[in-house]
């Protein structure tokens, strides 16, 4: 078959590889009809997640339709034929983490829970195509994957919803939208969010949802701070802007309620010196992550405030504000998102009409520009927010 694979840092080929095959019981293999690009495969791409190796099977944000399944898999829940969106994380089910819903922190599922542990302390759960750190499974942009604990992960669309309404319950929109509910969004809140990004637009959907009554999109890019806009969200434009004065002048003084930190690892906000510094420490190994958004959140963030961050970090940060953060009662919270958790929500919410996941997709490609695909997100041309594949 046909699939997307890492071959070094910045490069990626659409390659032949073998196809997927039942390897446990509770295995299925899914035909893929839709996959898509997400943010957190650039950090793959940038090599900045170690344990990459040359043919690895990208992509984590896949659906299509079941064609093969285990003889452990219960019928009641998965079958042939069954039209299917996959979340990110691969979950058991039945250890304490899933028992908890914390499905991206499965005990189980994660073959290299070794090199994880050695990384952040603890393992965390298998990723599909996302480095040997979270398991080595091959990812879905590709024309076949393999989901294990298939009878656990994929939910069933039954209704008439065409790929591109719901492709994105596999991560980016349940990421969004746990970013804005571990900010116990209160009304009347004002939100702030780092990244105009196709998460962070999800996340400032998600707060508007929930009841904030100012939302706000930090980002540089014209066209990210434009699509923002035209669903009446405040924009700021840090390029040009000192984004913690412009944030107090809207707040009356005080901060945003709440902060978002939808970029991560690879920031690039902040002022030139402290950008330098943060790509001189990245590029010596000295830091892993660029945290210039996180801290920036930090210090905007009212007293008493919720600091929510979703965007991937990796490793090791320096000049994290420690002093600001537990001097002022800040709360932080964070985690890759635990996807099963909303996928059934999120749905309803979609078929209601609620929120549109389609507004974020720019550019919709064939599998076999993958690469194309990968260079445009990557360096923000041809005004791509959202690339969809189709095998």
């Amino acid at each position: 078959m046909k699939a997307n694979c890492w071959v070094g840092p910045n490069k990626v080929e659409v390659q032949d590889v073998p196809d997927p095959t039942i390897l446990n019981g509770r295995d299925a293999v899914v035909r893929i009809t839709s996959t898509a690009i997400c943010g957190s495969d650039l950090h793959l791409l940038d090599g900045y997640v170690p344990t990459m190796e040359k043919g690895d099977v990208l992509g984590h944000e896949f659906m299509g339709e079941v064609v093969e399944v285990g003889p452990g898999v219960d019928g009641s829940r998965l079958r042939v034929g069954d039209r299917v969106v996959v979340p990110f994380p691969i979950a058991c089910g039945a250890c304490l983490a899933c028992r908890a819903e914390l499905y991206s922190c499965c005990e189980n599922t994660n073959p290299n829970a070794g090199v994880a542990e050695k990384m952040f302390g603890h393992p965390v759960a298998g990723i599909f195509g996302y480095s040997h750190l979270t398991g080595g499974f091959a990812g879905g942009q590709a024309e076949y994957a393999r989901v294990p604990f298939a009878d656990v992960g994929p939910i069933r669309i039954e209704s008439d919803l065409d790929d591109e309404h719901v492709l994105f319950l596999s991560d980016i929109l349940p990421t969004g939208y746990m970013g804005a509910e571990m900010c116990d969004i209160q009304d009347g809140d004002v939100v702030a969010v780092w990244g105009a990004g196709p998460v962070g637009q999800f996340a400032m959907d998600s707060a508007r949802m929930l009841g904030a009554d100012t939302v706000i999109a930090i980002d540089d890019v014209s066209y990210r701070l434009e699509m923002a806009a035209s669903q009446g969200y405040r924009t700021i434009d840090y390029s040009d802007t000192d984004v913690r004065s412009a944030l107090l002048e809207l707040t009356g003084g005080r901060g945003p309620d709440k902060c978002i930190d939808a970029v991560g690892m690879e920031a690039s906000h902040g002022t030139a010196h402290v950008h330098l510094y943060d790509r001189l420490k990245q590029a010596v190994r000295s830091e892993s992550d660029r945290p210039h958004a996180l801290r920036q959140a930090i210090l905007s963030c009212r007293s008493g405030g919720i600091v929510s961050v979703i965007g991937v970090y990796g490793g090791l940060v320096d000049k994290f504000p420690a002093g600001a953060w537990m001097n002022r009662s800040l709360t932080l919270r964070t985690g890759q998102c635990h996807v099963q958790r909303y996928m059934r929500p999120l749905l309803d919410r979609i078929e209601r009409g609620e929120i549109d996941p389609t507004r974020v997709i720019t550019h919709r490609l064939p599998l076999a520009e993958a690469p194309h695909g990968y260079d445009i997100f990557k360096n923000k041309a041809d005004g791509c927010e959202k690339v969809v594949l189709k095998p």
